[in-house]
């Protein structure tokens, strides 16, 4: 006689799923930092977890997914807070307010992830990992055509028509690189710590645009 166990419920077998997932990951970024992010193999991060190369493509599909995972969660995490803005408030201060809004709220879903030190270290590699740092201003320029399309909309203009939506865009990346260098230079790896730096750039921002940088 056969016995017949029944299957996982879905919800046990979604979380398992969510663990390996979080376990692989952790994984690659600590061998990442550790070790390099060329040097580190796909076979590496799969028996660290205990797994197969095959599971591993399950989650992710290449090493540099992994890599940016975390930081996919940050970018999401500020678009929508971007969408979520008032309405009358002016692009800029939107953008402004997002960002800072959104510092509050995303340290918990990383540490969900994995330890904010490890997402610090991590960015820390991608800055200097020539490979890395190219995706990464691949996908800082994908964020900006993104976030350039939401102005539009709320402003209520073409993008390929005025150009505003995309400038405005740009001169703010352009201060976000600054405070994510400044952070990745550091040595407190803290959400308070790039709230505060980025609270700081943004508060001198206005005035560097300023004809006369000597009037306060």
């Amino acid at each position: 006689m056969t016995t017949e166990f029944p299957a996982p419920a879905p919800g046990l077998r979604a979380r398992k799923k969510q663990r390996t997932r979080d376990e692989l990951l952790r994984a690659a970024l600590e061998l990442f930092t550790s070790q390099g992010y060329e040097e580190t193999t796909v076979d590496e991060i799969s028996e660290a977890v205990q797994v197969s190369q095959r599971t591993f493509f399950r989650h992710f599909s290449s090493k540099e997914d992994a890599a940016f995972r975390v930081q996919d969660l940050i970018e999401s995490h500020f678009v929508t807070t971007v969408s979520g803005r008032p309405p009358g408030e002016a692009p800029l201060e939107a953008m402004r307010r997002a960002v800072l809004d959104a510092w509050n709220t995303v340290g918990e879903a990383i540490e969900a992830l994995v330890p904010l030190e490890l997402h610090m270290r991590t960015y820390q590699l991608i800055e200097s990992t020539p490979s890395l740092l190219a995706t990464h201003m691949r996908r800082s320029a994908d964020l900006e055509e993104v976030l350039a399309r939401v102005i539009a909309e709320r402003e209520g203009l073409d993008v390929d028509e005025d150009p505003r939506p995309r400038l405005v865009v740009a001169a703010f990346s352009g201060v976000m690189r600054m405070t994510g260098r400044r952070w990745g230079a550091g040595n407190e790896a803290t959400v308070e710590s790039i709230r505060e730096i980025t609270a700081a750039y943004l508060d001198r921002f206005e005035s560097a645009l300023a004809a006369d940088w000597h009037r306060g």
